[in-house]
């Protein structure tokens, strides 16, 4: 219940936020700001950008802030849009920093000295009057401008030339201001704050009373702009496309030189997938858009697999790194479970196939064990032994529960070492389930309402939900990304093509001249065709390797 008069509306709502709020949800987009400020602040083209990028441009501070800004927005627009679960929270400083340690000192200081002023013989109101201002200036900005009966209340009973007055007379009842303001807050405050206002009642003694009514007004702040979040919402959603986008063109059209990163992720993937294209008579039956289509979601299909240490992150993809680093390692984790179940199920065969529990009793053991296999602490060598040992103990008393007997010392070694080789990722097992979770992960990525959803490979049964769950939340993440930079990734994909064809008419130029100046006999003509190199598709992989030269001796 906040306010409790009506005429609230969602642009109101954001202007409130628009202070404090805004600023205290600074911390939840920070990675993604710091990364596109530091594009900024280096102004300075990419060496691996192909065509070579714009010369620097000088950028003014007004341009820099004016750009920073944007920056901001669009990332905390962005947040709220991709993330349904999200919400402002007020900063804290990190316990045993300096800056928590000053500011302990400088409250600590302003408590004592007002307690200093209310003890003295007469009391000294000074401070005390302008913490009512602030508490007044504070409860105002919970009301829109069309509550003028509650604006009303609020100036008449904290009118601070009144108050001042009734200081200076001897006549003023602190501790009656004190309780109009919680009667207030009462009114004002989300449910979940009716408990806290509940305690203020509770405080008699002035200074601790100021302190809690200032705390929880702080956490009345945030619920505010919760609320003008989730009220921002809907209209965001209809409207998040076209805003990132103008942003981005602002902030490009500041920085040529902020897409170097987004073409060599795409220029990279598209290498990759024509030089492997050997004969290349599927891509060559391919119309050009396909073509696109297909590199495109391979190259969203790689930042789930990206060395965030080596490679700088694609700009336009950036606010998103976050996201895709949790899917990476999470994807990883699921990796050497389906990895170890699939060697366990082999190894055991049909005598433990099929029982009731033992799959997820089994996942749980491994999933606990790792954990931890992404911070600093962990040891991989230990844990994937102690995986070995605890599976194999929990495989000996499956067998004999079910009348079979158990396994062998020798079969239990075998086992024990087939577990520890998953740890490597050059393991046989794990890089066949690596590539059936990507083949699995590029079929959400193609998938349209006209298509059923694509099939679960071999061997993911154990992981099936989880990797459901983490196609759908890829599949809107690229959908959205795609909606928002399409113009910009058509552009740089279609000059990717274009490229790419003008090596190929170079080539065959070549070769047909090269035919024409050093006549062969047939054999080799049927070797290197200029026609052929057309029809079969060959252009689909590095011209140069496709033609075989001789000598003309």
């Amino acid at each position: 219940r906040m306010p409790k008069e009506p005429s609230e509306s969602s642009s109101e709502a954001s202007k409130k936020m628009d202070g404090k709020g805004s600023e205290d949800s600074e911390g939840q987009t920070e990675a993604s700001e710091e990364m596109l400020r530091k594009r900024i602040r280096t102004n300075t083209p990419s060496p691996h950008r192909t065509p070579q990028s714009s010369p620097p441009k000088a950028v003014s501070m007004e341009e820099l802030m004016e750009t920073a800004k944007g920056v901001t927005n669009m990332a905390l627009a962005h947040e709220i849009v991709v993330n349904g679960g999200f919400q402002v929270k007020a900063p804290e400083p990190a316990e045993g920093s300096l800056e928590k340690r000053v500011k302990e000192i400088m409250h600590k200081a302003f408590w004592d000295s007002l307690e200093a002023q209310l003890n003295d013989d007469p009391p000294v109101y000074d401070h005390a009057i302008k913490l009512v201002g602030e508490i007044k200036e504070t409860l105002l900005l919970f009301l829109m401008p069309g509550q003028a009966r509650l604006i009303g209340q609020i100036e008449e009973a904290l009118d601070l030339s009144l108050i001042q007055q009734q200081a200076e007379n001897g006549a003023l009842d602190i501790g009656k201001v004190a309780q109009f303001i919680i009667n207030t807050m009462g009114a004002f405050c989300a449910p979940c704050r009716d408990e806290d206002v509940r305690k203020l009642r509770d405080i008699t003694a002035i200074v601790p009373l100021f302190k809690a009514i200032f705390a929880v007004l702080d956490k009345m702040k945030i619920d505010m702009a919760n609320f003008a979040v989730s009220s921002l919402r809907p209209h965001l959603l209809q409207q998040s496309v076209e805003y990132e986008r103008t942003k981005f063109q602002e902030f490009l059209d500041k920085q040529p030189n902020a897409l170097d990163f987004t073409q060599k992720w795409l220029q990279d993937t598209a290498d990759s997938m024509l030089g492997e294209s050997e004969g290349g008579a599927a891509g060559a039956s391919r119309s050009s858009p396909q073509l696109l289509l297909s590199v495109h979601n391979q190259a969203y299909l790689r930042l789930l697999n990206w060395d965030h240490g080596m490679d700088s992150f694609p700009e336009t993809v950036l606010m998103d790194r976050g996201r895709f680093l949790e899917m990476q390692l999470e994807l990883e984790q699921l990796a050497l479970v389906a990895s170890v179940l699939l060697i366990v199920y082999n190894s055991a065969g049909e005598a433990i196939s099929g029982l009731p529990g033992l799959m997820d009793q089994l996942k749980s053991t491994i999933k606990i064990l790792l954990a931890e296999m992404h911070t600093p602490s962990f040891r991989v060598d230990e844990t994937f032994a102690a995986i070995g040992e605890k599976l194999c103990l929990e495989l000996g008393e499956c067998l004999s529960q079910h009348g079979f007997s158990p396994f062998h010392t020798d079969r239990q070694s075998a086992l024990k070492g087939q577990i520890a080789a998953v740890k490597s990722q050059d393991n046989p097992i794990r890089k066949l389930i690596d590539s059936r979770i990507q083949a699995y992960l590029i079929g959400f990525l193609e998938f349209s309402p006209h298509r059923s959803p694509p099939p679960l490979p071999g061997g993911l049964a154990p992981i099936s939900k989880e990797l459901e769950e983490a196609g759908v939340r890829l599949s809107r993440l690229v959908n959205f990304n795609k909606l928002v930079y399409s113009p910009f990734y058509h552009k740089i994909l279609q000059d990717i093509l274009d490229s790419f064809f003008v090596v190929v008419v170079v080539v065959v130029v070549v070769v047909v001249a090269f035919q024409k100046s050093c006549p062969r006999p047939a054999s080799f003509h049927s070797h290197v065709n200029a026609m052929n190199i057309l029809e079969t598709g060959a252009f689909l992989s590095p011209a140069p390797s496709r033609v075989k030269y001789c000598s003309c001796d």
